[in-house]
């Protein structure tokens, strides 16, 4: 069995282990990332991400000093807002239904935007998210759901510029190297880590541990057993290497699992979508676009209030709802007056997609739904559908239905105006909730609550975060802020701190 030695081990090749990595490396200590992709696959979930980043800003100066360049047209065209350290909060319990931890979700939200700072100097760029979470009103483009941010070159460029970073900073990188294991002293600190590499058994000894190797989203077993009957159906967006391994062996030395583990984030997919995120199309599966359009399950029924909040603060829960209906599909149909709003990913070239001049030829086109019911739903709907309020797609704008037991409480235009869309979606499965409890140092604690001498964890894996529901952005920020804290943490332990 060969033997490496390193002050720190990170485990994990995405986001929040690059922070971790590059965060430590502050400290001048000798640092090994352990990435069980291939250097062709590298990045986890971080590489397929959109890029949309959710950080506290006060003013335009705020988000003038994050942009990489904000032209002086650009400043003229759009309405930036703020999104204050109480909105943030506010959102945060509200989606998570006040579950989510305090001190953690603080720690979140009071640290994002100086973690973001931090990362623009690694060299990670920003851009005004124009494309993405802002709609022209009024000539004008305003930002919806606090996004104003956005990752240059989205998970492609973020990762590619961690890793240039890590490579400048000197920092080992072990591809196809998969963790199966913890190593402890006789005290109980974590003094190493068993390694699976290229098919060989190896051993990396440190004096501090950082895990950040994903959620268990990758794992079917593990989806059926915590999630529940039928997400063994689901679709994984992002990459095939997050199984639970990192979670899994840190349970074994004693950790306290925590969160949601009946929880996950998961979106509307393209129904033809691979079993697993492709690179060559990272994002571009997604259906997020939906408050503008119908949901028509098999029955030929809607079963979502699709225009419940904006988008960013629904988006990651009705994948589950999608996955709940018969065969596991739905249909997002559309008419001439929205599908200009629709995100560019819905033109892309592997689109499962219908379009016809009449709804009664678009029935006939939905593949696996009740047509005689579909028809009379988008019947009962336009008939509800009221022009109380000016249609405004930035904003939660009021425009609702009247006497329908399931309600379209914004954005509620008829469907009828050709020519008609419809969008074949399944349930697509972004990362897991539950995962092990750390403290706001990322230390992870064992079931006693105490902390773990030489262990800290950051990423998807951290339990605690998010319940129920999730706001857009979130994840990168948690992976950016405590993969910070975690490397810091290591990195101060390996120098004797």
């Amino acid at each position: 069995m060969s033997q490496h030695t390193s002050d720190v081990v990170v485990i994990g090749g995405g986001n929040a282990a690059l922070c971790a990595a590059l965060a430590a490396r502050e400290h001048g200590v000798t640092v090994t990332v352990l990435e069980a992709a291939t250097e062709a696959l590298r990045g986890g979930n971080s590489r397929f991400t959109g890029g949309a980043v959710r950080m506290v800003f006060d003013t335009v100066e705020d988000l003038q000093a994050i942009y990489s360049d904000l032209s002086e047209e650009e400043k003229r065209s759009a309405e930036f807002g703020t999104y204050t350290t109480e909105q943030y909060y506010d959102d945060m319990g509200r989606l998570t239904q006040y579950r989510t931890n305090p001190d953690l979700c603080e720690t979140l939200i009071t640290q994002s935007y100086d973690a973001y700072m931090w990362v623009k100097q690694k060299g990670v760029k920003y851009i005004p998210s124009f494309g993405r979470q802002a709609y022209k009103v009024g000539g004008k483009f305003k930002f919806f759901g606090g996004l104003a941010v956005q990752i240059s070159g989205g998970g492609e460029g973020l990762i590619e510029a961690l890793f240039r970073a890590a490579r400048r900073e000197e920092v080992a990188v072990h591809y196809r190297t998969r963790a199966v294991g913890l190593i402890q002293d006789a005290k109980g600190a974590v003094s190493g880590v068993r390694a699976s590499c290229q098919g060989r058994s190896e051993e990396f000894r440190c004096k501090a541990i950082v895990i950040a190797s994903g959620g268990f989203e990758s794992n079917v077993e593990w989806r059926t057993r915590y999630l529940g009957r039928g997400w063994d159906l689901a679709k994984v967006r992002g990459t095939r290497y997050n199984r639970g391994e990192g979670i899994e062996m840190a349970l074994a030395v004693g950790a306290m699992p925590y969160g949601q583990w009946s929880g996950c984030h998961a979106v509307s997919w393209d129904l033809n979508a691979p079993e697993f995120g492709d690179l060559d199309i990272g994002d571009a599966f997604s259906r997020h676009s939906y408050p503008y359009s119908l949901m028509i399950n098999a029955e030929g029924k809607r079963f979502v209030d699709e225009g419940a909040d904006l988008q960013t603060y629904t988006y990651a829960k009705y994948g589950a709802a999608v996955l709940a209906q018969p065969g596991q599909f739905a249909w997002q149909v559309w008419d001439a007056k929205t599908v200009h709003l629709q995100r560019e990913v819905y033109r892309g070239r592997r689109v499962t997609k219908v379009k016809a001049d009449t709804l009664e030829e678009l029935a006939r086109k939905l593949d696996g739904v009740n047509a005689e019911r579909f028809l009379a739903t988008v019947r009962e709907f336009n008939s509800a559908a009221r022009t109380n309020a000016e249609f405004n797609p930035a904003v939660k704008d009021g425009l609702a239905t009247i006497g329908l037991e399931l309600p379209k409480s914004n954005w509620a235009l008829p469907i009828d105006r050709p020519p008609f869309e419809g969008y074949a979606t399944t349930c697509g499965i972004t990362f897991t909730f539950g995962g092990l409890r750390v403290n706001t140092g990322a230390e992870v604690l064992d079931t006693e609550e105490r902390p773990i001498p030489g262990l800290y964890a950051a990423g998807e894996l951290v339990g605690g975060l998010f319940y129920f529901n999730y706001p857009t952005g979130a994840g990168l920020t948690s992976g950016t802020v405590f993969g910070r804290i975690a490397g810091n943490g290591a990195g101060r332990r390996a120098r004797g701190g």
